[in-house]
């Protein structure tokens, strides 16, 4: 069909691998003796005997730092046979692999990691002195793929031993080397960013890596129920959101 011809160019990818990026804005992934977790409402389609569930929060500490922080996006459990198709907000996807290593990330930007991976919610240091409950991150370690999402293309900066700044919700994720804290200006004439009350810096020391978006994050619709677009896949959100 010439039709078909004409949208040869956006063909799914097929790999060995579990993760497979469709393209910078979609993840592939295929199910076969393995489970996931990603966040609510992200998916956009899927082939064959796919299971969703809602995730919980992995235990009663965990579920209790969620209620009081705020931190960590609202995840769903997929298992089964089959592949599913992931994405968020039209966000660039990155796409990474830990073995035996861990990351820390805001968890607006976490879109799905491999079940095997454990999670846990921490807190920056110095930050509560400074914010009314502190500032929090999502902390990821073990071995697996993860999936990130980005508001546009990101940068890479190395940091080895010169202290580094960042827009708190701008720095998507940094490596296990490197130690944050808090840097406050409240100078009126010298605000930075443009969605906290004051000038608030996330400090970041130590040695390894920061990846930055070249913006402060996205705020979904509410009707969005917190993941990818109305229809279906808002649908199913909502329904496992409860």
């Amino acid at each position: 069909m010439a039709v078909e011809q004409d949208l040869k160019q956006f063909k799914e990818t097929e790999s060995g691998d579990s993760f497979r990026l469709q393209h910078s804005k979609m993840l592939k992934v295929e199910l076969a003796d393995i489970e996931i977790q990603a966040k609510l409402g992200s998916m956009v389609a899927y082939q064959g005997d796919v299971k969703f569930e809602h995730a919980g929060s992995g235990g009663l500490k965990r579920m209790a730092k969620k209620a009081v922080t705020g931190e960590g996006a609202t995840l769903m459990k997929i298992s089964g046979k089959g592949e599913v198709f992931l994405a968020d907000l039209a966000q660039e996807i990155q796409l990474i692999k830990l073995e035996d290593e861990s990351v820390t990330c805001n968890g607006a930007n976490l879109l799905a990691f491999d079940s095997d991976i454990d999670w846990d919610i921490k807190k920056v240091e110095g930050a509560s002195s400074v914010l009314a409950g502190g500032l929090y991150n999502t902390h990821l370690s073990g071995s697996g793929y993860v999936a990130l999402l980005s508001d546009g293309t990101p940068v890479m900066i190395e940091i080895d031993g010169d202290e580094t700044f960042a827009d708190p919700q701008a720095a998507i994720t940094w490596s296990e080397g490197v130690k944050t804290s808090i840097k406050t200006d409240v100078n009126l004439k010298t605000f930075i960013g443009r969605s906290s009350g004051e000038s608030i810096q996330l400090s970041l020391s130590g040695k390894g890596w920061l990846l930055v978006q070249p913006s402060e994050g996205r705020v979904a619709a509410p009707s969005q129920g917190g993941g990818a677009g109305g229809g279906a896949a808002g649908t199913i959100g909502k329904m496992l959101g409860g």
